[in-house]
């Protein structure tokens, strides 16, 4: 590729796929499979299956990968440009073409490659979910083909299950279900979000509004202090809250789960400006840490703080 498809392009691509979503949809895939926690599935040709290694599919004997990115939709122009970022000179029968999916309409990019001396076929679909029920979401999807494997993905297949390409609401459960620890306990509190660095927010309340209802965040993260340096780790950790005009009011170590940890209290403002008060647990382990926020206002705060410390102490590793 020779350089970036011009923004103006793009967009009236995504205005297109608008429109086209208000007419009678392509008759939708019963045997659509969404790899665990993603938001995209498709239907899937030939012997390719989920992947463990990576989001999406793979036929790991004839080298054949379906690469699924999962992003929300502020990140299209950054998807835009890592499928047109690599300069492409190699690249045989370059094609680029609107084209249109299940759910809407996109951006195919097409063509030929050889690397290790194998020729690859590769196709790259850009699309979103700007309109329809399933909104904020974009998607890179990279399929490659080696030439030996044409005879079982062909152009045709390809197309075919790339038509197919099926959005759905965010699987909360399924991505719980991926985390590194499980909750034995959220004490009331339901999910709102699972976070990519591996954590998830829990909240109290009808709405997913944070600045006015009580809420948890629980999250791993690497390191490993020694014990001397435990009360400055968990200060470090908490001075990076999205918090303003914290006011630390307490910091000493505990026993959290049998294990080594400590505490920190603290008051706040939130991002509206309004007072909060906040626990933070640290739990440390062999390599890494296990981070819990609780974070309430003066009124709610001694609603929630046990059911805090519940949500706290039913957290346990995935075995």
């Amino acid at each position: 590729m020779t350089g970036f498809m011009p923004r103006r392009t793009l967009v009236l691509l995504l205005t297109l796929g608008a429109l086209l979503l208000q007419a009678p949809p392509l008759a939708a895939a019963a045997d659509t499979v969404f790899p665990p926690g993603l938001r995209i599935g498709l239907t899937v040709p030939g012997d390719l299956t989920v992947s463990t290694r990576f989001p999406g599919f793979e036929d790991a004997g004839r080298k054949v990968a379906i690469t699924i990115l999962d992003m929300p939709l502020a990140a299209l122009e950054g998807l835009e440009r890592s499928a047109f970022a690599k300069t492409q000179a190699e690249v045989q029968n370059l094609k680029r073409e609107a084209f249109p999916f299940e759910n809407g309409i996109g951006v195919l990019v097409s063509g030929a490659a050889t690397e290790n001396g194998v020729k690859v076929h590769k196709w790259f679909l850009i699309a979103s979910s700007a309109t329809g029920p399933v909104r904020d979401l974009a998607t890179l999807i990279s399929v490659q083909v080696p030439d030996d494997a044409l005879n079982v993905y062909s152009d045709a297949a390809i197309r075919t299950a790339l038509r197919s390409v099926t959005f759905r609401p965010t699987p909360l459960m399924e991505q719980l279900s991926l985390l590194p620890f499980k909750l034995g306990d959220m004490a009331g509190f339901r999910p709102i979000t699972v976070l990519p660095s591996g954590g998830v927010i829990l909240i109290d309340g009808d709405s997913d509004d944070i600045t006015t209802h009580p809420y948890v965040i629980v999250s791993i993260g690497r390191g490993a202090p020694d014990d001397r340096d435990r009360g400055r780790f968990a200060a470090d950790l908490l001075s990076q809250a999205p918090l303003r005009n914290m006011s630390m009011k307490s910091s000493e170590p505990l026993r959290i789960s049998n294990g080594p940890g400590h505490e920190i209290r603290a008051e706040a403002e939130n991002v509206t400006g309004k007072p909060v008060k906040l626990v933070q647990w640290v739990r440390f382990g062999g390599s890494g840490f296990l981070r819990i926020v609780g974070v309430a206002s003066e009124a709610q705060w001694d609603a929630v703080f046990n059911r805090f410390r519940a949500v706290r102490d039913g957290v346990e590793p995935r075995g």
